[in-house]
C-alpha cells in the first residue's frame, strides 16, 4: 500500500513530464521529513545531529534578455531541521523552467535574479533559509576527505561474505580501547534505491568519528553493504547510517556522517550531518555553496 510520503513523492517520478517551457515555481513538491525519522527513532524537536542537504545542479541554464544562454553548475544548501525535503524530480522540472526564460540584460545579472529567485521559492517552499550560488566552470576542485581511507583497505576481502541486503544494524559492534581515537574512514560502494521510481541510487559514504570505542570494519562494511536493497531517498540514508553509529558511541563522542551520491539527470544529493560537539571546520568546503568539493572521479 503506498504511504503518505511516497504518494506525495510520486507526483512526478516514475511519470512522463513536458518541460515547462517559461519558469514555473509550481513544479516544487515538499516531502515531509517525519515518516522516516519516526522509523528510525529520530525526534524532530530533538535531533541527534545539524547538518544541511547540499545539491549540485550540473546543467542550469536560462537566457538573458537578448536571447544568450548563460549555463553554470549551481550549488545549493539547506538545513536538515526543515520539516521537509524537495522531491528531486520536481527540482530538475523547476530548474529546467528557466531554460527558455529571458532573465537580465547580461549574464551577470540573469544569474544574479535567478540566484534571488531559486532561493525565494525554495523558501517558500520548504519554510527555511536556503542558500543558492553558481560555480563557474574554472572553479578549482577543493579535496576535503584527504585524511579518509576506503573501509575495504582495513580488513582482508576473502574474510567477508555478504548474504544480507536489508538494512541490517545487528552487524555493528564495538570495542573499547583504551585511549579517543580519531577514525577516517570512507565507503565507495554505498547502493540504495529510490522509495519511489525504485531505480538505484550510487555513492560515497564518509565517516567520521572520535571515540574511545572502535566500530570494527568488518561489520562496518556489512552494515553499508545492507542497503543495497533499501528503498529510501538520499537524505533518510545519510540519517539512518547517522543514528544507528550514534547510538553505539558515548553521547559526548564527534561523529560526521555525509554521502556523495553521483549525479542522475544532471543533478546530485550530498546530505551532510554530524553531532553537535563536532568540529567541522575541516568539512565545511563541502557545505560551502561558493566552493566546489568533492573527492572522487564519479563526482
Amino acid at each position: 500500500m503506498e504511504n503518505k510520503t511516497d504518494k506525495i513523492a510520486s507526483k512526478y517520478l516514475g511519470k512522463k513530464t513536458e518541460n515547462a517551457e517559461f519558469y514555473s515555481p509550481d513544479y516544487l513538491v515538499a516531502v515531509p521529513r517525519t515518516e522516516n525519522r519516526e522509523k528510525y527513532g529520530i525526534e524532530e524537536k530533538n535531533l541527534p545531529f545539524e547538518g544541511f542537504d547540499v545539491w549540485h545542479a550540473y546543467e542550469f541554464s536560462a537566457l538573458t534578455e537578448n536571447g544568450l544562454p548563460v549555463t553554470r553548475l549551481m550549488k545549493l544548501r539547506y538545513g536538515c531541521k526543515s520539516e521537509s525535503i524537495i522531491e528531486s524530480k520536481s527540482l530538475k522540472l523547476y530548474l529546467n523552467s528557466f531554460n527558455m526564460t529571458r532573465i537580465g540584460k547580461t549574464s551577470r545579472e540573469c544569474l544574479e535574479i535567478c540566484k534571488k529567485r531559486i532561493e525565494n521559492d525554495l523558501k517558500n517552499k520548504l519554510k527555511t533559509e536556503v542558500c543558492v550560488d553558481f560555480i563557474e566552470n574554472d572553479a578549482t576542485r577543493i579535496e576535503i576527505f584527504k585524511k579518509f581511507k576506503n573501509i575495504t583497505d582495513f580488513v582482508d576481502e576473502n574474510d567477508i561474505t555478504i548474504e544480507n541486503f536489508k538494512e541490517s544494524p545487528i552487524f555493528l559492534k564495538t570495542k573499547e580501547t583504551e585511549s579517543e581515537k580519531e577514525h577516517f574512514l570512507m565507503f565507495d560502494s554505498l547502493r540504495s534505491n529510490c522509495r519511489v521510481t525504485h531505480q538505484p541510487d550510487f555513492g560515497e559514504v564518509f565517516i567520521y568519528y572520535k571515540s574511545k570505542r572502535h566500530i570494527e570494519e568488518i561489520g562496518l562494511i556489512k552494515y553499508l553493504c545492507s542497503f543495497r536493497s533499501e528503498f529510501h531517498f538520499h537524505e533518510e540514508c545519510c540519517e539512518m547510517i547517522f543514528k544507528r553509529l550514534f547510538d553505539l558511541l558515548e553521547k559526548q563522542d564527534e561523529l560526521f556522517v555525509c554521502a556523495l551520491y553521483t549525479r542522475r539527470g544532471g543533478i546530485d544529493i550530498c546530505p551532510v550531518r554530524w553531532s553537535p560537539n563536532c568540529t567541522i571546520s575541516d568539512f565545511y568546503p563541502l557545505i560551502d555553496t561558493k566552493k566546489y568539493a568533492r573527492y572522487g572521479i564519479r563526482q
